[in-house]
C-alpha cells in the first residue's frame, strides 16, 4: 500500500529544505530516515534539497524540536539557515504559535525572535545561536594544543591557516585576499575529511570587506558548496571578532544574499545573534511504497 508524506519546500538565502511536520506522529521511520534523506535530496531524480527538517514534538523544555539531516544522510546538530525555515514553518502552519520560540536542538536549546508581517506569516528571524567554543575537544579536532586559533593546517600540499571553533557544529574559518579565487571543490573536501577533524567540518572562506562587512564561500559538512550557511556566518564573524578582523556587528554576505551578526561577550565567551528571513518555496505530497 502506498502511503503519502506531505511536505514545504523552503529555503534560507538559498540554503534549501524539505520540511517534514512530525509533530503528531511519525512519518519517516528513524531507521529509515539516513536512506530517505539521500534520495528525497538527490537533485534531478528527486525534490532536491541540501537537507532534511523534521519538526518534532519537544523532548525537554522547549517549545518544539528541530532535527536536521545533511543530504548524505548525517543528522547534523544546528543549522542557522535550517532553524529560521523551521521556526517560519512552525508558526505559520500553527505546530506553536509563539512569537519568541525555544527551539531544541542537538546543540542545545536556542531562542527564536519572530517577526511577523501584515498577512500573519513570519517575514524574518533573529537566532540566539549561543557561546561560541575554540577548545579543540569539544569542536572536536584531534591536536595536541587546547586551541586551533589562526594556525597553520597542512591541505592538499600547501599550509592552510584557519581557525576552528564550535557554535553548536564544527567550523573551520579561512580568511582570504579573495572568496574568487578559492579552489572550493578542492580545499573544502579535503578539509572538511582531514584526519584531525573526527567528525568531518564545516569549510568557509571568508573575505574582509571593511571591519563590519564580509564575503563568504562554504563548502558544508555532508553537503558540498551551498547557497548560505547561517551557522557558518557566525563562526566566521565570531573568529574574526577574536582575531580583531571584525567589529562586533557584521554583514555577510553569501552566495544566497545576506544575514547580519551581532556578537555579544558572555563571561570570557563569545556568542551572536543572526538575523535574516525564510522563504516557503512550494507544498508537495511525496507517494511513497512502504
Amino acid at each position: 500500500m502506498t502511503r503519502m508524506v506531505m511536505f514545504s519546500k523552503m529555503h534560507g538565502l538559498g540554503n534549501d529544505y524539505v520540511v517534514i511536520d512530525e509533530s503528531t506522529q511519525e512519518c519517516i521511520p528513524e531507521d529509515k530516515k539516513p536512506e530517505f534523506v539521500r534520495e528525497v535530496c538527490t537533485r534531478g531524480f528527486s525534490v532536491g534539497a541540501d537537507g532534511v527538517i523534521f519538526v518534532q514534538p519537544a523532548a525537554g523544555d522547549g517549545d518544539i524540536r528541530f532535527r536536521i539531516f545533511n543530504a548524505d544522510g548525517s543528522e547534523a546538530e544546528m543549522c542557522g539557515n535550517g532553524i529560521r525555515c523551521f521556526s517560519k514553518f512552525v508558526y505559520d502552519n500553527a505546530i506553536v504559535r509563539k512569537r519568541k520560540l525555544d527551539v531544541e536542538t542537538l546543540a542545545g536549546i536556542k531562542t527564536v525572535e519572530l517577526e511577523i508581517g501584515d498577512d500573519g506569516s513570519v517575514v524574518s528571524s533573529r537566532v540566539d545561536m549561543g557561546t561560541a567554543t575554540f577548545k579543540t575537544d569539544q569542536i572536536p579536532m584531534d591536536v595536541g594544543e587546547c586551541e586551533f586559533i589562526d594556525r597553520f593546517l597542512p591541505v592538499e600540499g600547501e599550509d592552510i591557516k584557519l581557525t576552528a571553533l564550535s557554535v553548536g557544529n564544527p567550523h573551520a574559518v579561512i580568511f582570504v585576499d579573495d572568496t574568487g579565487s578559492v579552489d572550493l571543490k578542492r580545499l573544502g573536501p579535503a578539509i572538511e575529511n582531514h584526519p584531525l577533524f573526527p567528525e568531518r567540518i564545516n569549510v568557509h572562506f571568508v573575505e574582509v570587506v571593511d571591519p563590519s562587512e564580509i564575503i563568504m564561500v562554504t563548502w558544508e559538512r555532508g553537503a558540498g558548496p551551498t547557497m548560505a550557511c547561517g551557522t557558518g556566518a557566525t563562526a566566521s564573524v565570531i573568529a574574526g571578532v577574536k582575531l580583531e578582523k571584525l567589529d562586533d556587528s557584521v554583514l555577510v554576505h553569501l552566495p544566497g544574499g545576506e544575514l547580519k551578526i551581532d556578537v555579544y561577550q558572555e563571561g570570557t565567551e563569545l556568542g551572536a545573534y543572526m538575523e535574516g528571513d525564510a522563504v516557503l518555496v512550494f507544498d508537495g505530497i511525496l507517494v511513497r511504497d512502504p
